[in-house]
């Protein structure tokens, strides 16, 4: 390295990185470092994810951050954010749930990446790594599944990697480390008395049906009678079984929200969302090491605050009950929920036509929430200016917060993953990939 390119001491403290846990910083001047030490992940203290995807990305200050004081143009009739259970900490005066369990929670307001293009963003967003180049890098349930499941002791009958209800497409979640992690999407609706179904099987055949077309396709099938001690042969039957076991037998009760008290279901909202939250926490329960919730209906261009008046409370009851639940089972320590967009909206209402009160897209700022799984609850990390537009203090980078769910699942941010061409590719980015970070968020990890 040359006097030109030489870290001082100073500097590496101004940064954080002496003594820190082995990441990547950007400096004062720009330039991103990498720590070249790595810290071995102590014991797991998580399990799970539940992932809570706002998917066209939810406005910063209608959530977690508002800014009253910005005005009309900034807030729209927000106007009154509601205190929490944690003094100091505010929110949108439409989550009245979520302000009564904030102990258990804590509030990202400095997340950026910089990008306003939703595929691009979500790539970011869910990979910790920047596009471009030749590698097309897995998300985050790609890679917990490949080391908790392909690699790990994860030998549930249900996929270890499971999506309600539809795939994002806007990445390719597997990335490079292809079909053996990518998600098992369930299709169908939970807020609709037969999804348990549904969900996974055609509608209106019973059991009983599904068991004997299943015997008449097994003795039409002479290939594998004849060759049945083939051990690709065993494979491929002992998938098809694995298969109809989950539809047909144990795996399917796991769908099945009858079995739930009525009260409970209201509690998380009898709708799409509400209902899925509630699957999420039975799924965690039987051990699925990831699961996303894809919360469509966040891209408000049009409308902005006639949507929210709907979205809001709806997301409110959902994650607020999802949390306590949680919290009461005992399953909160173990399970990470990580609420997140690919990005947040534009600080300023849009007013004019054709928005006529919307909010565009903005990756400089927006805020993400965390709970459990080692995550301390009551806190709120970094803030953005007076109008939310910038990062006023301690960015928070999507490799950041990727790097700190790894260490509390166990996952090693510097251990390889296994490339089809044999690139040495690590869990986390390196200092080599120059991806902008401000280090793991240890002041909220326990």
């Amino acid at each position: 390295m040359n006097d030109a390119n030489r870290i001082s001491r100073r500097e590496l403290l101004k940064a954080g990185l002496i003594g820190g846990l082995g990441t990547c910083a950007v400096l004062p001047d720009g330039r991103v470092f990498a720590a070249e030490r790595r810290a071995q992940p102590a014991e797991p203290r998580a399990k799970s994810v539940i992932q809570i995807w706002l998917w066209g990305g939810p406005a910063q200050l209608d959530t977690f951050d508002p800014k009253p004081e910005a005005g009309s143009d900034y807030t729209g009739p927000f106007t009154s954010p509601i205190e929490t259970n944690v003094p100091g900490i505010r929110i949108n005066e439409l989550l009245t749930e979520l302000a009564k369990v904030a102990d258990k929670y804590s509030i990202i307001r400095s997340m950026t990446h910089g990008s306003n293009a939703h595929e691009t963003a979500a790539y970011i967003t869910q990979t910790g790594r920047m596009p471009g180049g030749r590698i097309v890098y897995p998300g985050v349930g790609a890679v917990v599944t490949l080391f908790k499941a392909v690699q790990g002791k994860y030998r549930g009958l249900l996929p270890p990697y499971i999506v309600l209800t539809q795939l994002q497409g806007r990445f390719s979640e597997a990335g490079f480390l292809g079909t053996k992690v990518k998600p098992f999407a369930t299709g169908g609706d939970p807020a609709q008395p037969r999804f348990a179904v549904e969900g996974v099987v055609a509608p209106n055949i019973s059991d009983e049906r599904q068991a004997q077309r299943r015997s008449l396709l097994r003795k039409l099938d002479t290939l594998s009678i004849a060759v049945k001690d083939d051990p690709r042969i065993r494979a491929f039957l002992k998938s098809e079984a694995d298969a109809y076991d989950m539809i047909l037998g144990e795996g399917r009760k796991v769908f099945d929200l009858s079995q739930e008290p009525d009260e409970l279901r209201t509690r998380y909202g009898r709708t799409t969302f509400g209902q899925s939250c509630l699957v999420a926490r039975r799924l965690v329960e039987q051990g699925v090491p990831f699961v996303t919730i894809n919360y469509q209906g966040w891209d408000t261009h049009k409308e902005h605050f006639q949507t929210m008046r709907r979205k809001l409370p709806e997301m409110d009851k959902g994650v607020a009950t999802l949390i306590r639940d949680l919290s009461d089972r005992g399953l909160l320590d173990t399970t990470i929920v990580w609420w997140s967009g690919e990005f947040g909206r534009t600080p300023r209402v849009q007013w004019e036509p054709p928005w006529n009160g919307g909010r565009g897209h903005w990756g400089s700022v927006f805020s993400a929430m965390v709970a459990g799984g080692g995550f301390k609850g009551g806190h709120v990390v970094g803030a953005s200016d007076a109008t939310g537009s910038e990062v006023k203090e301690r960015p928070v980078y999507p490799c950041d917060l990727i790097r700190s769910m790894y260490m509390l699942l166990g996952i090693d941010p510097s251990a390889p993953l296994p490339h089809p061409q044999g690139l040495d590719v690590r869990v986390s980015p390196t200092n080599d990939e120059k991806v902008p970070s401000a280090g793991p968020l240890t002041e909220i990890m326990a």
